[in-house]
């Protein structure tokens, strides 16, 4: 296992302990990484330093770390640039790594699945391309001056140019993935569909191995998984589909979020989310401003959401259930390694699910296939039966969705019976 010491700044609008919060989670991700942590360093400093991002001293007292204690590398709790790392590296003689190069290095282990390999190698060649000059070893040590322009400059064009043209043909391929998911997407019509989002290590996969009578993988590190998994949840009448999201974490590349926006278009999809927090956590409140911040992101922070506060059976304050039932609208109180809370939640879930809606019968002519593509977008499609060229479609729908529904046909379908049957 590779030594690290890891390094933290306090800057404006921080304090000391937000810093070593955020160090602590940054150790988390060093060892599920395959580090092990030899020392950690907070520097309190107004200003980010161009050059180097900590200042001449700091670096001084770093190097001096790094072989007091054999340290292989320096993680840094932020993103560096180009030139800071360089800087670093040039100084204190050891691999220099930031927060996205060591969040980007656990994706590349976790990604499983096709898609998800494609994602994070379309992530790291982003991260990449800037890097160049200092990542690849047949540009090592170019330095500038007499007998060292030419070739060095030509191979990294030549390498630059190979670059955009792999995240050309990895974009090419992602969009051939979506594609193929809009399909499967649509042989999920007629049911609800509920997506589990939250922070990374707050128990998801065990929720819905427990919801679903599953078994979703689960493993006590950071992102175990990053392929979305869908479950069907059972002992209910109606059809319910659990959805399994890859985790948030504070400072997410965007370029990160970018790439797997296809995996989180699922939970763009959902009919309701369960947002759960891991609330033995002790900093369990700024994960939920982190997770909030990204489903604004990703414009579904306004779907109706169930707060599932998880891992109930280790906290130890129990006056806290009474003030976060005052303070969130829908919550539930968990523990999916116990089973504590589950049977209330299914009943929550489906609640909200069917709170407002309408059962409702259309006669379409089979012919207008677009109508009936449009019903099916926007309702519950339970029922369907063909009869002389006409489609009886039976469905659940949100009233606002009942009344664009009719406004349709009574454009597209005029002499053609509808009957409500709330």
């Amino acid at each position: 296992m590779e030594k690290a010491i890891l390094s933290g700044s306090v800057s404006r609008g921080m304090t000391r302990v937000q810093e070593q919060d955020s160090l602590e989670e940054l150790a988390l991700l060093a060892e599920t990484a395959g580090a092990v942590v030899v020392d950690r360093i907070i520097q309190e400093r107004r200003e980010v330093d161009p050059a180097t991002f900590i200042g001449k001293g700091k670096v001084h007292h770093l190097a001096r770390r790094v072989s007091e204690t054999g340290a292989d590398l320096v993680i840094f709790d932020a993103d560096l640039s180009p030139v800071q790392v360089k800087n670093l590296e040039s100084h204190i003689k050891c691999k220099i790594v930031d927060r996205s190069g060591l969040i980007l290095d656990i994706f590349a282990r976790r990604a499983r699945s096709r898609e998800a390999q494609i994602q994070v190698e379309l992530a790291q060649l982003q991260y990449l391309l800037p890097r160049l000059t200092r990542r690849w070893t047949h540009l090592s040590r170019q330095e500038a001056g007499i007998g060292t322009r030419g070739p060095g400059e030509t191979q990294l064009e030549v390498d630059r140019r190979a670059i955009r043209r792999r995240i050309g043909h990895l974009k090419d391929d992602l969009h051939k993935i979506e594609r193929q998911r809009r399909l499967r997407r649509k042989g999920r019509v007629g049911f609800y569909k509920v997506a589990l989002v939250g922070y990374t290590n707050v128990g998801k996969s065990s929720l819905l191995n427990a919801l679903a009578d599953a078994d979703a993988f689960v493993e006590d590190r950071l992102f175990a998984t990053l392929d979305a998994t869908i479950r069907a949840m059972p002992h209910s009448e109606d059809r319910i589909l659990l959805i399994d999201t890859v985790g948030f974490i504070r400072h997410l590349p965007p370029h990160l979020i970018a790439s797997f926006r296809s995996t989180l278009e699922e939970a763009q999809e959902a009919d309701l989310l369960l947002h759960v927090v891991d609330v033995s956590h002790p900093g369990f409140e700024e994960q939920i401003g982190t997770v909030h911040s990204v489903l604004r992101d990703l414009d579904i922070d306004r779907l109706p959401t169930i707060t599932v506060f998880n891992k109930v059976d280790l906290l130890e304050d129990r006056r806290l259930f009474k003030d976060l039932t005052q303070r969130f609208v829908s919550v539930a109180f968990t523990s999916a390694l116990k089973g504590i809370g589950l049977e209330t939640l299914r009943l929550e879930i489906v609640r909200l699910l069917k709170e407002d809606e309408v059962e409702d019968e259309i006669r379409v002519p089979s012919e207008d296939s677009r109508t009936i593509a449009a019903i099916h977008r926007m309702a519950r499609v339970v029922h369907k039966e063909y009869e002389d060229g006409v489609t009886t479609l039976r469905f659940w729908a949100k009233p606002m969705d009942l009344k664009r529904i009719h406004s349709l046909i009574d454009h597209q379908t005029t002499g053609f019976a509808s009957g409500s049957r709330s």
